[in-house]
């Protein structure tokens, strides 16, 4: 009965920190609820990157302090230990008097993992962990592989017709792409954007397409571009070249930088997509979708260098043109999106 009321009140704490996606990055999404009598008296959750953390608005919201002494302390990630832009929540909660925290699970970043629990015990508090242990890790899955595989959460996206074709063959911009994608899928596509740190393309879709790469369709951030270029050349008035949004170009040649331009040089003799990745580590960048072309998604799959896989089912055939990325579909759960299926890799 207890497991069945802290798992209640995680659930809550999962539903608000939810409300922080695409906002905390680098920092991971958190909730926290504070209950007295099975009552909830306090929530929060972290709303932005370098402001309050989830167990501080939680705490601010309660309007009598006094009850913090006799309440239980509900957070979907082990409390922070240590100072970054904020204070560590865990001197608060041990600074309220806050009797017992129930905690969903261990922060994956060796700074805080254990220690935030580990003072919290040194105070004298009761501390539970575990509690949806897996959902709070799959909230937080691009935090949990940055820290843990020292890279950034890979997310393939791309649309294909009933016959498995991206598009049909093109040599220039000026001729239209295939519409595979219906409005509804296309709002959902730039919601996906609106989620991760960056999206990347190679140089073949940057001059057919000639894309913004930005989140229009939906109300969020711009990801970071990142473009594969590796002889540099891209067609010099493409749009990736504007000033809207931050730009890593990854190339063989150079390293430069120029206003929100950053040509990133990986030098012939080391692996290009690994490389890439951990330069993108060092930048914080803890999710990139990557968004095409065939090839250079390809890359990724047959390098095992990625963690999600969308892709986006069209009823239109076009018998001819350039053929999708090949990678087994099985054993991957799927998701509706009205007439289209999306395939994620769980």
């Amino acid at each position: 009965m207890v497991t069945n009321i802290h798992e209640k009140y995680i659930k809550r704490c999962l539903e608000l920190a939810h409300l922080g996606m695409g906002s905390v990055s680098p920092n991971p999404m958190v909730g926290s609820v504070i209950v007295l009598h099975e009552t909830i008296i306090g929530e929060g959750y972290h709303m932005q990157f370098g402001g309050p953390h989830a167990e501080v608005n939680a705490i601010h919201s309660v309007q009598d302090k006094s009850l913090l002494k006799q309440a239980t302390i509900y957070v979907s990630l082990e409390p922070c230990s240590h100072f970054g832009k904020t204070p560590p929540c865990a001197d608060l909660i041990i600074a309220s008097k806050i009797p017992k925290v129930v905690i969903a699970t261990l922060d994956s970043n060796a700074v805080v993992c254990g220690n935030g629990v580990q003072k919290l015990k040194d105070a004298g508090i009761e501390v539970d962990i575990g509690v949806l242990e897996k959902e709070a890790n799959q909230l937080n899955v691009a935090f949990n592989t940055f820290h843990q595989k020292k890279r950034p959460l890979v997310i393939l996206k791309w649309a294909e017709t009933a016959d498995s074709f991206l598009d049909k063959k093109r040599d220039s911009r000026k001729e239209k792409a295939v519409a595979i994608s219906d409005k509804t899928t296309s709002i959902w596509v730039h919601q996906l954007r609106s989620r991760v740190d960056a999206i990347l393309v190679g140089r073949k879709t940057v001059d057919l397409d000639n894309p913004s790469l930005t989140t229009r369709k939906w109300n969020g951030k711009n990801p970071i571009r990142v473009i594969i270029d590796p002889h540099l050349k891209i067609i010099k008035d493409s749009h990736i070249f504007n000033s809207l949004v931050k730009t890593y170009i990854f190339n063989t040649i150079r390293t430069h930088q120029e206003l929100n331009l950053e040509w990133i040089q990986i030098k012939p003799n080391k692996p290009f997509l690994p490389t890439l990745l951990s330069e993108l580590y060092q930048r914080k960048i803890q999710s990139i979708l990557i968004e095409g072309g065939t090839t250079t998604i390809q890359q990724f799959i047959d390098e095992q260098l990625f963690d999600q896989c969308f892709v986006i089912k069209s009823s239109l055939k076009i018998k001819n043109g350039v053929l999708a990325p090949q990678m087994n579909m099985d054993g991957f759960a799927t998701q509706k999106i009205e007439k289209d299926l999306i395939y994620y890799n769980d």
